[in-house]
């Protein structure tokens, strides 16, 4: 009987990584029913992390009524995992692009206040370890938003407080964590993320992330100067250096402000998420073959993404791995030196990008079903060689 695992990541706006391993699943079935499959769904510490590690470790989730990016209520997930003493929080819960129509998006107003109350709800029910996910945001404050929630005061040169967005951070001129909430000093944060940009710069939030959220190009020198703004007045009112520091503009900033507001560790999401669900241990369970996925594959894929960090680790036990994809992209080619042996698109065909997203499902279990029958055919090729090996014996 052939194992198989299965660990994708989400297709993003399509399938969740979830409904990705179920549709492998499905695949590998139609082909080999005999198969066994363990499902793992992961993430890389963006959108999913919370079904990711909560289903991963048979958690629950609590809602809570929370601030969302315009200012209005949304109802936001807090994940609680398995061993009852680690809150997830998944910052797109709360603030992330998804809840903002597209003719509203705007990272000049848009605020990281709900993911704050999350935060601030995981210390009310006594969680002093979290992991904090900050991937799909539809902001550009720098955390500012979650540091006035957690009881931070941004102060403008008049000494008021600053308003919500990355329009405040032109005006903020100080600091005050004398009324910051006296629990974080108490709790250990890891903040999951799969970017490595710094806060400003050509590279930083602003500039790679900010047309994405809605930012013209006349905004996004306005953005980057305002998180320029927050990295200077952190630096001397905290004493701390942000604005180079590696993942710190992951989420419009969310990343340092995590850092310098709460005390957070910047972590690789995927090395957390491996941890925390103990991938390696499934990798070594006499697994034969394993199947990852994503949106698309591409050269970068390389830093930080779900189906080169399962490579990665497959190839440590010699695993023979295949990547199904929504799309191959430039560079591509390159994941193969990371350990990817195959790719196959979902697309048999010319297909619109809606109609693919549309049929997303269909196509997967279906590529799926292709992988798998090349795979049986490779076993039959491999036996034939063997046999005429074994005859010149």
């Amino acid at each position: 009987m052939m194992r198989i695992l299965v660990a994708p990541d989400s297709f993003k706006e399509s399938l969740t990584a979830s409904e990705v391993a179920s549709f492998i699943a499905g695949g590998i079935h139609r082909v080999l029913p005999t198969a066994e499959v363990i499902s793992i769904p992961l993430s890389d510490g963006g959108e999913g992390l919370i079904d990711t590690l909560v289903s991963g470790t048979v958690g629950s989730f609590i809602i809570k009524e929370v601030t969302g990016p315009l200012g209005e209520k949304v109802s936001a997930r807090l994940g609680v995992l398995g061993d009852e003493r680690t809150a997830v929080v998944e910052m797109a819960e709360a603030s992330g692009l998804v809840l903002v129509p597209p003719e509203l998006r705007n990272p000049m107003v848009t605020t990281t206040y709900g993911t704050g109350e999350l935060i601030q709800k995981a210390l009310d029910l006594g969680y002093r370890r979290l992991i904090i996910g900050i991937g799909g945001s539809a902001t550009n404050d720098g955390g500012t938003g979650m540091a006035q929630a957690l009881g931070v005061r941004l102060l403008d040169g008049r000494g008021e407080p600053i308003p919500w967005g990355a329009e405040g951070l032109l005006k903020l001129d100080s600091i005050d964590m004398s009324t910051a909430d006296p629990r974080l000093r108490e709790a250990e944060i890891l903040i999951a993320g799969d970017v490595t940009n710094p806060l400003c710069g050509p590279h930083g939030a602003s500039y790679v992330y900010g047309p994405q959220k809605g930012g013209i190009p006349e905004m996004l020198p306005l953005m980057d100067q305002a998180l320029a703004n927050l990295a200077r007045v952190i630096r001397r009112d905290l004493d701390l250096e942000v604005a180079e520091l590696k993942g710190a503009g992951a989420a419009g900033g969310l990343g340092a402000g995590l850092v310098a507001f709460a005390g957070g560790r910047l972590c690789r999401g995927l090395d957390v998420v491996f941890e925390i669900l103990g991938f390696e241990l499934r990798l070594v369970s006499g697994i034969d073959l394993v199947i990852t996925g994503e949106g698309q594959i591409n050269g970068q894929s390389l830093y930080g993404k779900v189906p080169v960090g399962v490579a990665r680790r497959a190839k440590k036990y010699r695993l023979p791995v295949i990547a199904i994809v929504g799309s191959i992209g430039l560079g591509a080619d390159k994941t193969r030196e990371a350990g990817i042996d195959a790719i196959m698109s979902i697309t048999p065909g010319p297909l619109s990008l809606e109609e693919s997203m549309t049929r997303a499902g269909e196509l997967v279990a279906d590529a799926a079903a292709r992988a798998l029958r090349l795979v049986l055919v490779g076993k039959m090729i491999s036996g034939i060689g063997d046999e005429k090996a074994e005859s010149k014996c």
